[in-house]
């Protein structure tokens, strides 16, 4: 008797090891998430301004408490203790997952202040607090020069960490052998990492992002079909070292851009991280649910890639990046920038707050 899968995602986590987390903290997605299959869920700055956005009529009372609470707080204080709690609240939803799977699946992504990129002892600090916000709390760190530095000392304490604004594979590979160290440490103390899941996300729209800016900026001839390959052929690639030297972090895809974001790397033990209206359209299309992820990506794209975008040679080559380089990376720039953009915009959405009526004089 065939089996019976409710959608396109479920069918992708029901028959293979790829996993599928919703790409917010949205009650409203996250619903829709878990019952389609997902295991986890992620944020960033971008995301939560979305999120409040949108679910507006659920925050509403509780900024005020806030604020009319905290006479000292700062609207600094105020917006990341209001993200904290969007974060905890969020976790619950995918709590029965963390349960059912011992702490290795269900978890929660919240990111460190994105400004604390170049201090790691401000985002260890930060990520030591967020680990105590819920059990199934995972912390994204980025992977800079300094957030390298942060991400092992993290492991090492025994938080479950989510590396992001990672778009090569030398800042993966960089990432693993942090993770590597950070578990070794507290293996040989006798500490326990039975239930520690760490990821290292690939942003890999944000990929295909920084080459197609660089192919208009420069005015290099290649076919822009291609472009859209970036980000899989960095990520196929970390992928097979990863396997092959047995690294402990699973490889995590984010930032989509089309369909082959999600169709190209079923199969891979792998997470895809997915925002609601790409659920919506992978659920909705006639794509064949089939591995692909051992399916390498066309060589003669590799090779046009590579030939004529020397950021996709320091993208895809091993060694190509030095951790020292990573700050200065365009796409890594370009995330940060937007990523502090996003928090001063959700601040600015606090700062309104206090010109909202007292809800219970409504």
């Amino acid at each position: 008797m065939t089996q019976q899968f409710k959608s396109k995602l479920h069918e992708t986590v029901s028959r293979f090891p790829t996993d599928y987390w919703n790409d917010s903290c949205s009650v409203e997605e996250l619903t829709y998430a878990v019952s389609h299959g997902a295991v986890g869920a992620t944020t960033n700055p971008n995301i939560v301004v979305n999120v409040l956005k949108k679910e507006m009529h659920l925050w509403e009372r509780r900024i005020h408490e806030l604020i009319i609470g905290n006479p000292d707080w700062s609207e600094v204080e105020i917006t990341w203790k209001l993200i904290e709690e969007m974060a905890a609240h969020g976790a619950t939803f995918l709590k029965p997952a963390f349960d059912q799977h011992h702490g290795k699946k269900g978890r929660l992504s919240i990111q460190t202040n994105p400004a604390f990129y170049r201090n790691p002892a401000a985002i260890v600090q930060q990520a030591v607090h967020f680990s105590t916000l819920a059990p199934n709390i995972q912390v994204k760190i980025p992977v800079t020069k300094a957030g390298i530095q942060a991400i092992e000392a993290a492991t090492y304490q025994g938080i479950s960490v989510n590396a992001t604004v990672c778009f090569t594979v030398p800042q993966c590979i960089s990432v693993a052998k942090a993770i590597e160290s950070g578990l070794n440490r507290r293996t040989a103390e006798g500490k326990s990492i039975a239930d520690m899941s760490p990821v290292c996300t690939i942003m890999i729209g944000r990929t295909d992002d920084w080459m197609k800016m660089l192919a208009k900026r420069d005015a290099i001839d290649i076919d822009p079909v291609y472009l859209d390959w970036a980000g899989i052929a960095c990520l196929k690639k970390a992928y097979a070292i990863f396997q092959q030297r047995g690294y402990r972090a699973r490889l995590l895809a984010a930032a989509y851009r089309h369909l082959g974001h999600w169709s190209e790397l079923i199969g891979g033990d792998i997470v895809l991280t997915i925002p609601y209206e790409w659920q919506l359209k992978i659920n909705a299309c006639d794509i064949e649910v089939k591995e692909r992820m051992s399916t390498p990506v066309d060589p003669k794209i590799v090779d046009a890639l590579y030939a004529r975008l020397p950021d996709f040679r320091r993208a895809y080559d091993e060694n190509g990046l030095t951790p020292e380089e990573f700050d200065g990376f365009g796409a890594t720039v370009r995330t940060l920038r937007a990523f502090i953009a996003a928090a001063h915009e959700l601040m600015g959405i606090v700062r309104e707050g206090y010109m909202l009526p007292n809800p219970d004089n409504k």
